[in-house]
């Protein structure tokens, strides 16, 4: 597996994450301990560093597992987790949120199921509507300066309130924001309006999670096979309407052109886009063929159908800015850009 730099961290990470929701059986879907064990294991023997679990995760298997695969390699191993979402079936009010109380209490029972002094990265699960941005950086400047967290990152913020927290940090001397976590493949494409423009600004390393449109880009819904997004009681995407049947269609016609899995087809799509997938199998043989990924090579060709096939239309002001900018440039756009002088 290659490795990649991962936004102005400095860390060299693998292409894939190893994402471990599946790992334990709370949530009445998932895998045992050896099942998981087993993943975990082909993972690092193909030379995956970067593990990323969630303290929500089968309320809390998922990262007793993870705490015990690594202990005899923590040094080896890219640590992430997350907090906001609680780590049981029905958690009190104060253990839930971006509070600074819910964000300590969390992270000290993760670090407690993990057998690890500290995350390497902590991701703030999701926004709370409450918490105001501020507060959070606070309480994450908190953890860095305490050694329990080494890096944060926000995950499913929107995009002007992970810029807004970029700048405090930056303007108050408080830990910088390194990472941002979004979900992206061939049927979510909507991070493209502002959250991957903005990242891109700010140098974060991005982190996508269900690169497989929750199972709808393997084609097997159409088969009539089940994922683990049925087997927890829905399915995060389906053929809703035409541009994502377009897309699957584009992905099937594609894999079947470079006689490899349409799951192969729509993960090397997203590491085409320079994002760095999470990879959740819950089997080794599913493991198998996520990695197989790296070794497909998708043309210009094969891109350019896979990305008209499940284009999204960027919105105002990216759409109006694109068809107006020649007379904004006051019709001399070529003449400006051939001189070195970017239009911004």
């Amino acid at each position: 597996m290659h490795h990649r730099n991962f936004g102005h961290t400095g860390l060299h990470l693998s292409a894939f994450a190893l994402g471990t929701a599946n790992f334990g059986k709370g949530w009445g879907y998932g895998s045992d301990r050896d099942e998981a064990f087993s993943v975990y294991r082909g993972y690092r023997d193909a030379g995956g560093n970067f593990i990323d679990t969630a303290d929500q995760y089968q309320f809390g298997q998922s990262e007793s597992m993870v705490g015990e695969f690594i202990a005899a390699e923590r040094d080896e191993i890219f640590l992430a987790s997350k907090f906001s979402l609680g780590d049981s079936a029905n958690p009190g009010p104060l253990g839930v949120g971006n509070s600074r109380r819910a964000m300590v209490q969390s992270v000290e029972a993760s670090l407690r199921r993990l057998k690890t002094d500290r995350v390497d990265l902590l991701w703030v699960h999701m926004p709370d509507s409450v918490t105001p941005i501020d507060e959070i950086m606070l309480g994450l400047d908190l953890l860095v300066r305490s050694g329990k967290a080494l890096y944060i990152g926000l995950s499913d913020f929107p995009a002007w309130r992970v810029a807004t927290a970029a700048t405090l940090a930056n303007l108050r001397g408080l830990a910088p924001l390194a990472a941002l976590q979004i979900e992206y493949s061939l049927v979510e494409r909507t991070p493209e309006r502002e959250l991957l423009p903005m990242a891109a600004a700010f140098d974060l390393g991005v982190v996508s999670w269900s690169p497989l449109g929750g199972g709808l880009l393997t084609g097997k819904y159409r088969k009539g096979e089940s994922g683990r997004a049925q087997g927890l009681g829905a399915v995060v995407h389906g053929e809703s309407d035409a541009r994502k049947t377009a897309a699957v269609d584009a992905v099937l016609a594609v894999a079947q052109e470079l006689n490899c899995s349409p799951g192969q087809a729509a993960i090397a799509w997203v590491l085409a886009r320079g994002t760095l997938p999470i990879l959740g199998p819950r089997t080794p043989e599913q493991l198998a063929d996520n990695l197989a990924a790296s070794d497909v090579r998708l043309s210009d060709e094969h891109l350019r159908r896979l990305d008209e096939a499940s284009a999204v239309s960027l919105g105002f002001p990216h759409d109006f800015v694109a068809a107006s900018m020649q007379r904004v440039a006051g019709g001399k756009l070529a003449k400006r850009a051939a001189r070195g002088h970017a239009v911004r």
